[in-house]
């Protein structure tokens, strides 16, 4: 992991820095600076397929994680093209979601980090509690198009289970 690309772009929260430099592991662009306006998330906004991070006004640094979650799961030549708002499919919404639970995992952070209770239209107690019991929101579409095996076709197949690891943290086509 790069620890100094974080820095280099100024983030003082340790979260921060540390999801940004995840962020910029996996292949996606992150860029610090200003962010005016109402955006979908305070503090965030996508330029061209680029996270832009406005530390002064962010709220949630899980937040982060969520949108690149929206950019992760779609094709490159998708990825490349969102600027300001990552589109409202619910597929990918869940499929964002579950990448967003995998994220957390890898980076060994809370998940009420990015499910918290100002989140999800007020659903992220009900989202931490699935995946706490084990469920599979969205993991069935990022088996689809390739980024994990959903548990329950590792159990059918005979196959290591990889999520909440992934096989991608990109979508590839």
């Amino acid at each position: 992991m790069n620890a100094t690309a974080p820095i280099a772009l100024g983030f003082r929260d340790p979260l921060t820095a540390k999801i940004a430099a995840f962020l910029g592991e996996i292949g996606l662009q992150i860029s610090s600076g200003a962010v005016p306006g109402v955006t979908a998330l305070p503090g965030i906004d996508i330029d061209l397929g680029t996270i832009v991070i406005d530390e002064d006004r962010l709220l949630y640094p899980g937040d982060v994680l969520h949108e690149a979650g929206h950019l992760a799961v779609v094709p490159p030549e998708r990825r490349a093209g969102f600027h300001h708002d990552v589109g409202n499919d619910p597929a990918e919404e869940m499929m964002a979601i579950a990448w967003s639970w995998a994220a957390t995992r890898h980076l060994s952070l809370d998940p009420a980090i990015v499910f918290h209770p100002n989140g999800y239209r007020g659903g992220s107690q009900a989202i931490l509690a699935a995946f706490g019991a084990g469920s599979s929101i969205g993991t069935p579409m990022l088996d689809f198009v390739g980024m994990s095996v959903d548990p329950r076709r590792a159990a059918r197949d005979g196959l290591a289970p990889f999520y909440p690891q992934m096989r991608h943290w990109l979508r590839k086509a």
